[in-house]
């Protein structure tokens, strides 16, 4: 299989999804670009909350991934199913740390 025809494969996939998928890249770097703007580091700053928020919203992925896909969470049977589903989880929890990390910022520094 050509790169080529893996990539048009990939094209069809991701087509029914590409406004989320814009969506969330507008929605993460809107709030990291005006957090950093009013001074923010990731390093610098310590969020409980929005670990927390993160570790939440990883975990409920276990609820609406496999409903966003049309799927059961009870199809997850194998290894690999598992793993897809756990690097899924992961990168929700990431995304959502990303977005609420630095809002927490923006929060702190109004008060």
């Amino acid at each position: 299989m050509t790169i080529a025809s893996i990539l048009t494969i990939v094209q069809y996939a991701l087509a029914p999804y590409l406004w989320l998928i814009v969506l969330a890249a507008v929605v993460l770097l809107g709030a990291q670009l005006i957090a950093r703007l009013g001074g923010y580091r990731y390093l610098r700053h310590k969020s409980a909350v929005a670990n927390g928020l993160a570790l939440v919203a990883g975990l409920s992925g276990l609820a609406w991934i496999p409903a966003f896909t049309h799927s059961q969470l009870a199809y997850v049977a194998t290894t690999f199913d598992w793993v897809v589903m756990i690097a899924a989880i992961i990168g929700v929890a990431i995304f959502a740390l990303l977005v609420f990390h630095p809002l927490s910022y923006l929060l702190r520094a109004r008060h």
